[in-house]
């Protein structure tokens, strides 16, 4: 008797558990049915769950590198057929045997070491001075009043303009080169910095006073996070500005460097060499753009799985 009362238990959970499935199936047809009928209707397509495919990392660099493949094949092109000559323009293969020759005396390599000594050096000290105004300016009252509208007044100033002051003030040395790389670069971190830091939510740094946080751990802690992508859009500028700002530095009665370089070839009409030189800025700013991409990808995770990232 127990036996069959269980069976009977059994195929009565059974049937309700197959009537449930269907009042499901049939809520679901239900919805979609309408959401059909609603969209003809008006004249709407039915609506679509949007679907991510992934996108192979080789399919994107290949992608990326279309541009500047086709830009080399348009160059060689044009060398080839006579459309580009070389007192005006150095063929590909002419600007190769140039970076062999240049590369070989080792007059290359010193003059990129000393470069990158200059823009770095000056990257650093605009990247300090414009975070620490940046921060002040933006977190503090007082400091904005302050500091702002005179550093909004310097800003608009082009650096190329101050090439002759500097030379006055610090002559034909290396401490005008570099400072004018660091003028060049604090704006855009400054910029960046107190717009970022602006934009932190008022409550939560509220929230951390009310547990005893002092101004120096707010910052660290919850500002400097929190502002982290304005960060490193100013970073991203700055480092562009900086073999933009290197190039006009080394302008300055150089004896050494990139610069010295493409004085030297303009002074004997060496387009090979000042196509060398000109490759050599672009890669140094290719190189800085990547760095920060990469600092984006270690330090923002989430964002490479938006629509900006690889998954379109």
């Amino acid at each position: 008797m127990t036996s069959v009362t269980t069976e009977a238990t059994k195929a009565a959970e059974e049937a309700e558990a197959i009537e449930e499935a269907e009042a499901i199936e049939e809520v679901k047809a239900t919805t979609t049915a309408t959401a059909t009928a609603t969209a003809t209707a008006t004249g709407l397509v039915a609506p679509r769950p949007p679907v991510r495919r992934p996108r192979s990392r080789t399919r994107s660099l290949t992608v990326r590198a279309l541009g500047p493949v086709a830009l080399l094949a348009l160059w060689w092109i044009s060398s080839a057929t006579g459309l580009l000559t070389p007192d005006v323009l150095a063929s590909p293969p002419q600007v190769v045997t140039a970076v062999g020759e240049l590369w070989g005396n080792g007059q290359l390599p010193d003059a990129l070491a000393t470069s990158l000594t200059r823009s770095g050096i000056g990257l650093v000290i605009g990247l300090a001075a414009g975070l620490t105004l940046g921060i002040t300016t933006g977190f503090t009252r007082l400091g904005d009043e302050l500091l702002d509208s005179s550093l909004q007044t310097l800003r608009t100033i082009p650096f190329l303009s101050l090439v002759p002051l500097f030379m006055v003030w610090f002559g034909i040395n290396e401490t005008a080169k570099i400072l004018l790389i660091a003028v060049a670069t604090t704006f855009p971190m400054y910029v960046s910095t107190s717009g970022g830091v602006r934009n932190t939510d008022r409550k939560l740094v509220e929230a951390m006073r009310s547990f005893g946080l002092g101004r120096l751990a707010i910052v660290r802690q919850v500002v400097l996070p929190g502002a982290l992508p304005s960060l490193l859009a100013g970073l991203r500028l700055s480092m562009t500005l900086s073999v933009i700002a290197l190039i006009a530095a080394e302008e300055i009665n150089a004896t050494e460097g990139i610069g010295y370089l493409m004085s030297q070839a303009q002074s004997y009409a060496r387009t090979d060499i000042l196509a060398v030189c000109i490759l050599v800025y672009g890669l140094l700013g290719l190189t800085a753009d990547v760095l920060v991409r990469g600092l984006e990808r270690i330090l923002m995770p989430w964002r490479t799985a938006g629509p900006g990232g690889g998954t379109r």
